[in-house]
């Protein structure tokens, strides 16, 4: 999995690398291999003027699915940046979760030569 952090309107200090690195880590381990590349963009919308314009956009590339795209824009930053994040990794699970599901429906084994149909079940020998 590939990360990449950008900063635009503003200069990207470490504590917020790493804060953005610690969610990712955090909420991702468990879907490391699952994904391609994960993009978190973080601006200033209205610059040094004020307001709720701390904008966090995470792109999620998965394989064979379409992308994950979510955004925030809080005043605090760092509020932004949990909440894009956690709302991306819960969309991600569900995504994955359903792909799944859906490799398990498909698959029908081959019960003619396993076993016997009786009162509605099968019995295998």
């Amino acid at each position: 999995m590939k990360v990449s952090i950008q900063a635009k309107d503003f200069t990207l200090t470490d504590s917020i690398m790493a804060y953005v690195k610690d969610r990712i880590n955090f909420l991702f381990r468990s879907r490391f291999n699952q994904i391609q590349k994960i993009t978190v963009r973080l601006s200033d919308v209205n610059g040094p003027r004020g307001g709720v314009d701390k904008r966090c956009k995470v792109t999620i590339v998965l394989p064979r699915l379409n992308q994950v795209v979510i955004e925030d824009v809080q005043s605090d930053l760092y509020v932004a940046i949990f909440r894009a994040i956690d709302r991306a990794s819960r969309t991600v699970n569900r995504r994955l979760n359903r792909l799944q599901d859906k490799k398990r429906r498909l698959y029908v084994p081959n019960r003619s030569k396993t076993g016997m149909l009786i009162n509605g079940s099968y019995v295998y020998s």
